[in-house]
């Protein structure tokens, strides 16, 4: 009984691998072919390091924190080159600023900051919906909302008079547009808006717009140059200030990042370089500066 049952077995085994070699090979290879297609369609191919980090320069990049990432960062920005030899061109004052990024998800971000310019607190919600995509759906571009505020808190210029909290508030909005061309190439645009609560209403604007863009190009494995201008328009502000334009290097090691720069703004924080820069490049009123940023990776296996 045990001995026809064993015999059976073996000749239903024989029958299935006569009829698998039997089959023509070109079956299974387009069932390969098929599956790696379904697979490729599931999974979408989206540009990865559009811009190195988080930021250009001052501004924000399309980029993001990976979810459960910490941004540790510090701006340093030193005086104007144009003061000469005895302030070191500019190395012996500094303007800086301590930040603190986080991803909520892979395109949720939150962070706050400190800067020694006006001793402003800042913090910002930043959101990328839309991410560009190279596989069987095509999407050309990413995009992504800003939105922060930022608080003053330097000593009032007259105490004497009534001081409203709500006058050292202001607000920023922008809309990030960018594409990554090649490996080396990336470009974004950076439409802004500034909201200032205390201004001279009579003469100047509340909202402050500007049009941003900014360009990357690698010229190493782990190197790019970065250009950064920010365009004011016309007509809505105090006739002293300037477009911010600020050309940096960054090199990447992986978890740190350092940024190397030149620009004329002072102020790292949205309210600062946008609609507080007077300096101008053609005079020398340039600023040299860099960023360090330390990116820590939290697990929930740790």
């Amino acid at each position: 009984m045990v001995h026809q049952i064993i015999k059976n077995v073996s000749h239903s085994v024989i029958c299935l691998l006569v009829f698998i070699t039997s089959c023509p090979f070109s079956v299974y290879a387009q069932s390969e072919e098929e599956l790696l297609s379904t697979i490729l369609k599931e999974e979408p191919q989206f540009a990865e390091n559009t811009f190195y980090g988080t930021r250009v320069v001052n501004s924000h990049s399309i980029e993001n924190l990976e979810a459960k990432t910490l941004d540790f960062r510090i701006n340093h920005r030193f005086g104007t080159i144009e003061q000469g030899a005895y302030d070191f061109f500019g190395l012996d004052q500094a303007a800086m600023r301590l930040g603190f990024d986080y991803g909520i998800t892979d395109n949720i971000q939150i962070g706050v900051g400190r800067s020694t310019y006006e001793k402003t607190y800042d913090g910002f919600v930043k959101y990328r919906f839309l991410r560009q995509q190279n596989n069987e759906r095509s999407i050309p571009v990413g995009m992504a909302l800003v939105s922060g505020i930022a608080i003053a808190s330097v000593k009032w210029d007259d105490p004497t008079r009534e001081n409203f909290f709500t006058s050292r508030i202001s607000y920023h909005h922008q809309l990030i547009i960018a594409r990554k061309f090649s490996d080396g190439f990336s470009a974004q645009l950076m439409p802004s808006v500034v909201h200032r609560n205390l201004i001279d209403s009579s003469k100047y604007n509340h909202d402050v717009y500007s049009i941003g863009a900014a360009i990357k190009q690698k010229i190493a494995s782990a190197v790019t140059v970065n250009v950064e201008y920010f365009y004011l328009l016309e007509n809505q502000i105090q006739s002293d200030r300037r477009s911010s334009l600020s050309i940096g290097i960054d090199i990447s090691t992986g978890s740190h990042t350092f940024q190397m720069h030149f620009t004329n703004a002072t102020g790292t924080f949205e309210k600062a370089f946008m609609t507080e820069t007077t300096n101008r490049w053609d005079k020398g009123q340039i600023h040299f500066g860099f960023n360090l940023v330390r990116k820590f990776h939290f697990d929930k296996s740790w």
